[in-house]
């Protein structure tokens, strides 16, 4: 995907103004075929199943007697649905939610999700905690054992397949690496998106120092979340053919939104901690 396509489609990297009533007109969205062509993902068949777990934590309307109300917001898009949200318009979208009256938390999580669904090409779900101390997720430590103590030596940045070739030998086993040393780059904008990554696998074993390599080639690379652990999926898939394969990602917050995707050929569901630096 060139990054020339997208300047004339999507909010980033423009001037906008914050429109404080409510508008779901400020919603992008982005083909999420757009990527997966890339890297030979056919939608109507996809190697995984998994969803995009957003986090909101500036997410504040009006009460029915004008009081504000601050909440975190949880909102989960499967990745069986046609199209990505763009992230700017997305807090653009919500910011909009500041200035309007709604009845109750419950009126405000139907108007988000019927938004979103109809963005998204596909049903979204929404969870709001308008009392903070109710949200459910205390921070700790990455799940899975961590590669990142590997003294290897890095001399290229640039995005590299390659690393994974003859990646999986030997005994076959079931288990869990975790790095948090995923970084990628806006494709928009370059700003830089920071994250940690949990990879769990059933099959031979994956050479650590190489798949480390390639998490590493990830640090100058231009694309968005969902696309960054789509392709460490596929290409984990095709390098190392493990019978099991998931991969989740949390990513660093910013504007307020955090963006997780997970991926799996095998569960529904991975274990969701918070991580110190979200």
């Amino acid at each position: 995907m060139q990054m020339n396509n997208m300047d004339g489609m999507t909010l980033l990297g423009k001037n906008t103004d914050y429109i404080q009533h409510y508008s779901p007109d400020l919603l992008e969205t982005l083909p999420r075929s757009y990527g997966r062509n890339e890297i030979n993902i056919k939608s109507d068949n996809l190697p995984f199943l998994g969803f995009d777990l957003w986090t909101g934590f500036e997410l504040s309307w009006l009460n029915h007697r004008g009081k504000p109300v601050v909440a975190i917001a949880e909102f989960i898009i499967p990745a069986t649905s046609s199209n990505l949200i763009e992230s700017k318009s997305f807090k653009l979208y919500l910011n909009s939610f500041n200035q309007t009256k709604f009845d109750s938390p419950d009126q405000v999580a139907t108007t988000l999700e019927n938004d979103l669904t109809l963005a998204a090409k596909g049903e979204v779900n929404v969870k709001i905690y308008p009392h903070l101390n109710h949200y459910p997720l205390l921070t700790t430590s990455l799940p899975g054992e961590c590669i990142d103590h590997l003294d290897i030596q890095i001399d290229d940045y640039h995005f590299n397949p390659q690393h994974l070739t003859d990646a999986a030998s030997g005994d076959y086993v079931h288990e869990s690496l975790s790095s948090n040393l995923l970084k990628s780059n806006c494709l928009v904008t370059n700003q830089p998106d920071w994250g940690s990554v949990v990879i769990k696998y059933e099959g031979k074993k994956i050479d650590r120092e190489k798949l480390l390599r390639y998490l590493i080639s990830f640090r100058m690379h231009n694309e968005f979340h969902e696309q960054c652990v789509e392709r460490i999926f596929s290409d984990i898939l095709h390098a190392c053919r493990p019978d099991k394969l998931s991969v989740f990602a949390r990513y660093t917050r910013r504007g307020g939104l955090d963006i997780n995707p997970f991926r799996s050929n095998f569960e529904e569901t991975p274990a969701v901690p918070r991580l110190i630096r979200q």
